[in-house]
């Protein structure tokens, strides 16, 4: 509700916004495209005019869903975009029009989150696997060739802090993209059988292609990310 985002904004007249709020249920959203838009696009336009009336910091977080996978190594900020659907769609919108409002913010884009909490990768396997009592599977087929960053909420959340704590000491970053992932990568494969490890758990982890496993929304084979940048600054 766009009229509501700015009715609280300018209620509270914060010095920085910083908008955790995403629809991030990447296959349903070739099928509710309304609503990605509304919370993913139009949403972040209204909180950078706001944002800008106020002279505050908009920080948002985007995805590697931006790009389109197909580049040989790491994707750098400047990259050219191309998302595969729906929902990477309406992130780059709303990182768009973040650019076009012109307030300071920065976008921070991050990919394969996972955490202790709410719908992802590492307690989806953990479920599969019988960590929280069900039925185990009796194996784990995932996919082995799409390639990225594995980044826990926690990182992203403490992250964010160290940026606000040197703000508020007097920094002041450069406005603008910043890619902000974990080192290194993996196969969604790879990242499974380390959650098994980590859990210590049996559960043999079977790799499989893309192809064996369809999905509404096509996936980017590439997501890994360079956060040198974000480093640097």
């Amino acid at each position: 509700d766009p009229a509501s985002i700015a009715r609280a904004i300018r209620a509270h007249r914060p010095d920085v916004i910083v908008n955790a709020a995403a629809y991030t249920a990447v296959d349903k959203a070739e099928s509710d495209v309304p609503k990605a838009l509304a919370v993913n696009s139009v949403a972040p336009g209204v909180m950078a005019s706001e944002a800008k009336a106020l002279d505050a910091l908009l920080i948002h977080y985007s995805t590697d869903y931006v790009f389109d996978g197909s580049k040989a190594g790491a994707y750098v900020e400047d990259d050219r975009t191309g998302p595969l659907g729906a929902y990477g769609r309406s992130k780059l919108e709303g990182e768009t029009h973040i650019r076009q409002v012109g307030c300071r913010h920065l976008i921070l884009r991050t990919s394969w989150v996972y955490g202790p909490h709410g719908a992802n990768f590492l307690r989806t396997m953990l479920r599969f696997a019988g960590w929280f009592g069900d039925p185990p599977r009796e194996e784990l087929r995932v996919v082995d060739d799409q390639i990225g960053s594995p980044t826990t909420s926690r990182m992203i959340a403490e992250a964010t802090a160290r940026i606000l704590s040197s703000i508020a000491g007097g920094a002041s970053p450069q406005d603008g993209v910043y890619h902000m992932t974990a080192a290194g990568h993996v196969s969604w494969c790879g990242f499974a059988r380390a959650i098994m490890i980590g859990a210590g758990l049996q559960t043999p982890v079977v790799a499989i292609p893309t192809s064996e496993y369809p999905t509404p929304a096509v996936r980017p084979k590439n997501s890994v990310l360079d956060n040198s940048r974000f480093e640097r600054n």
